[in-house]
C-alpha cells in the first residue's frame, strides 16, 4: 500500500515521503494514528497544500530542540552513588537513572532518548549522548561521585 508520511517515522521514512509499506501496517497502525494518509491522487493534492506549513512547524521545532540541545551542554549533571570497599558503585546508572537526574535539573528527556552503549559501573566523568529529536542530539556532561 502506498501512503504518505505525515509526520517521521523511525525505520520507515521522512515527513513527507511516499513509502510502500505492508496494508496491515497502514491501515491498522499509521493511518488511525494520523502519521499517514493513503497516497491517492486527491491526497496527494492535499499533502502539497499542507507541506508549507508542517515545513516551518518542523523547523520551530528542531530550532527549539537545538536550544534545549545548547542549553543541557552547559550543564554538568551529577549522580552521587554508594561505593564498597574495593571502589566499585553497588548497581549501576542506567538510561533511567540518568532520565530522572535530567529531569530534577529541568529538562525532561524520555529514557529511551538517552543513548547509553552500556549502563555505567564506575565512577568519573562521563559524556552522554542524548537524542533530543531525530535531527537533534546533545553532548552531555555526566559525571558519578561518591
Amino acid at each position: 500500500m502506498r501512503i504518505i508520511l505525515r509526520s517521521d517515522i523511525t525505520n520507515v521514512g521522512r515527513q513527507g515521503e511516499v513509502k510502500e509499506v505492508s496494508p496491515g501496517y497502514a491501515r491498522n497502525y499509521l493511518i488511525p494514528q494520523n502519521f499517514a494518509m493513503e497516497a491517492t491522487s486527491e491526497n496527494l493534492k492535499v499533502w502539497e497544500r499542507e507541506r508549507a506549513k508542517l515545513e516551518k512547524q518542523r523547523e520551530d521545532i528542531i530550532s527549539a530542540m537545538k536550544e534545549v540541545a545548547s542549553k543541557m551542554e552547559k550543564v554538568e549533571f551529577h549522580a552521587k552513588v554508594k561505593i564498597g570497599e574495593n571502589g566499585k558503585i553497588f548497581g549501576s546508572i542506567t538510561a533511567a537513572n540518568i532520565s530522572k537526574i535530567f529531569e530534577d535539573n529541568g529538562f525532561k528527556v524520555n529514557k529511551r532518548n538517552v543513548l547509553l552503549a552500556e549502563n555505567i559501573k564506575g565512577l568519573g566523568d562521563y559524556e552522554i549522548n542524548v537524542r533530543l529529536h531525530p535531527e537533534v542530539t546533545a553532548k552531555v556532561k555526566f559525571s558519578v561521585v561518591t
